[in-house]
């Protein structure tokens, strides 16, 4: 095993460039500075009309509100038999006005991920059976 030339944990140059002093670090510095300032002209220009100080203001305060999920119970989705009658009462219900777009998008989404999930596992069960069929056994041998 090779050994390293440095010590884990200690610097290989430790009277190399200090940290914060570059570019970047000088710019956080001004603006550490000068924060409240930069923020009180951001306020001003919100009020004023300025729609980019606006958002960036309120980007920073005011989380970005998500789509709340709401259940929703479809009788024609319960009592459908396959999986494309399920996707099909979901893309009516959304066409009649009974669940947002998204909402059906969603559960088309999760039938047929659902759809591929049992294709493969049936596919699984069908190689097992046909490997168990073609090995030989220890005794035909």
């Amino acid at each position: 095993m090779a050994t390293s030339r440095f010590t884990k944990g200690q610097s290989g140059n430790p009277a190399g460039r200090p940290k914060g002093s570059g570019l970047a670090g000088e710019l956080r510095k001004a603006i550490t500075d000068s924060a409240a300032d930069i923020v009180q002209t951001m306020i001003t220009n919100a009020k004023a009309g300025d729609m980019q100080a606006a958002k960036a203001l309120l980007d920073k305060v005011l989380p970005t509100l998500k789509p709340e999920a709401l259940s929703v119970l479809l009788p024609d989705m319960v009592e459908a038999d396959t999986l494309s009658a399920k996707a099909e009462a979901a893309i009516d219900a959304a066409g009649a006005g009974e669940l947002s777009p998204s909402a059906a998008s969603d559960l088309v989404s999760a039938i047929a991920g659902l759809a591929k999930i049992i294709e493969t596992t049936e596919l699984q069960k069908r190689l097992e059976a046909l490997e168990l069929l073609l090995t030989p056994k220890k005794d035909e041998k």
